[in-house]
């Protein structure tokens, strides 16, 4: 009992130099950003992919006394099956730590980006975010008369009659844009059944509608459904946890150069991108992200 008592009194008073993770009145939530296109990964603009999350991921769960775990979500959408895996993720730490998971939308959170919020047991967004793009999409080019013009002839030679479906050098086939939207469908049914497992019992418009491909503003998302509430990450934490919550940042270790894992924290050092980068790989890789953010006004 004395030494009980003598602990007491001295936790009291080295209660004000402690770390808030040490204090036995404070609320911890730490905080995980996952910002940028999904699984768009290149020299000068690294996105949100599994392998550069993982490890962060690991790390928030695992905060001692931890009451819950908030992911900040800023992302257009891109690569499903990255999409799919952080969600998984995410999803079995929080299931084997038995730890909530609050979702805060920034700018966007559509498409894969929002499958990634669906990981989150509630959604929170700023009235000016946009949520939602539940669809799937794939993009090209067409350069066959471009290069006839030229006066370049295309050779492929293919083991396997379907190995150049799609090509964006020879005329587009009916039946290789038949196959290609089977397998989108296939994609989108999935998207549809995880946002039902995740949001069902509060989804409040058809399918139709809901499932289309379109987007909309907080306030129309939380009519919805697609969101559980209006607000900022500070003010919520605080309003559930206490004036004291503390929010510690999970970062990424750093490395050469500087180096910081994609998605999570920072980007990397320009000394470091710079080295070996391909220019021209890097000016496609950056019109496509843009195109991603573009769809929704930013």
């Amino acid at each position: 009992m004395a030494n009980n008592s003598f602990l007491d009194t001295l936790r009291r008073r080295l209660r004000p130099i402690l770390p808030a993770r040490l204090r036995g009145d404070t609320a911890i939530v730490p905080v995980l950003r996952l910002h940028g296109a999904i699984g768009m990964n290149s020299p000068l603009r690294p996105g949100l992919t599994f392998a550069g999350v993982a490890k962060a991921l690991d790390r928030a769960f695992a905060v001692k006394g931890a009451k819950a775990v908030a992911l900040v979500i800023n992302s257009p959408g891109g690569s499903p099956v990255q999409s799919h895996l952080i969600y998984r993720r995410i999803r079995l730490l929080a299931q084997e730590k038995n730890i909530p998971v609050i979702a805060f939308v920034e700018d966007v959170a559509a498409s894969g980006g929002y499958m990634l919020a669906c990981a989150a047991d509630e959604v929170v967004a700023d009235t000016f975010s946009i949520i939602g793009s539940i669809g799937v999409v794939s993009a090209g080019f067409g350069f066959d008369r471009a290069i006839d013009k030229l006066g370049i002839d295309r050779r492929v030679y293919t083991a396997g009659v379907s190995k150049v479906i799609l090509d964006p050098f020879q005329p587009e086939k009916p039946e290789d844009v038949e196959r290609l939207k089977a397998l989108q469908k296939d994609v989108h049914d999935g998207f549809i059944g995880l946002v039902k497992e995740r949001r069902g019992d509060v989804l409040s418009s058809p399918d139709d509608a809901l499932f289309s491909g379109e987007f909309w503003v907080a306030p129309q998302a939380l009519e919805l459904g697609l969101i559980d509430a209006i607000g900022d990450l500070r003010s919520f934490l605080k309003a559930r946890y206490g004036e004291k919550v503390s929010t510690p940042l999970i970062q990424s270790g750093g490395g050469l150069f500087g180096r910081r894992t994609p998605g999570v924290s920072g980007a990397v050092a320009p000394e470091a991108a710079a080295i070996g980068a391909g220019f021209a790989e890097q000016v496609l890789s950056t019109a496509e992200e843009r195109a991603l953010w573009s769809r929704f006004g930013l």
